[in-house]
């Protein structure tokens, strides 16, 4: 995918993160783990946050952003690309999110090479920490689930 301007990676992004909330929410509604459903929509909601940096471009968030190491367990490396269905199974469910969060950290460090200001790189290296935490958070409860399943 390419963008001419800016303006285009954000109208874009800000499309993936309604999309991200979208997924969140549903998955929130039909899991019946009350543990799994805050971690939702929890997450949800850091996707509203990661809409609104877009819609409102605050400088000063991304300037009091303190960066730190993100481990990668890289379990969504080995996952086979699914789409949502209603009433998937926990365990794909959590596939598919790592999938998605992995695609979205993809994403975001794809435009710290298109764009040439610092702010504006600064601001897709957060995005980008932010959907690693995403993503290890998912990839933690799936090895955790896969083990109580004796996997």
């Amino acid at each position: 995918m390419s963008f001419a301007r800016f303006s285009d990676i954000v109208t874009y992004a800000v499309e993936k993160e309604t999309e991200a909330i979208r997924f969140y929410t549903e998955a929130s509604q039909q899991e019946q783990y009350a543990a799994a459903k805050e971690t939702f929509l929890a997450f949800a909601e850091e996707e509203k946050k990661h809409k609104a940096l877009f819609e409102n471009l605050d400088p000063q968030v991304v300037a009091n952003y303190k960066f730190r190491n993100i481990a990668d367990l890289k379990r969504s490396d080995y996952m086979v690309e699914t789409e949502h269905k209603p009433g998937m199974p926990y365990v794909d469910i959590l596939r598919l999110a790592m999938k998605r969060e992995e695609h979205a950290k993809k994403f975001y460090d794809d435009c710290v090479a298109l764009v040439e200001g610092d702010e504006q790189k600064k601001l897709f290296q957060m995005l980008s920490q932010e959907e690693s935490k995403h993503k290890l958070i998912l990839e933690t409860m799936y090895d955790d689930t896969m083990a109580k399943a004796g996997d």
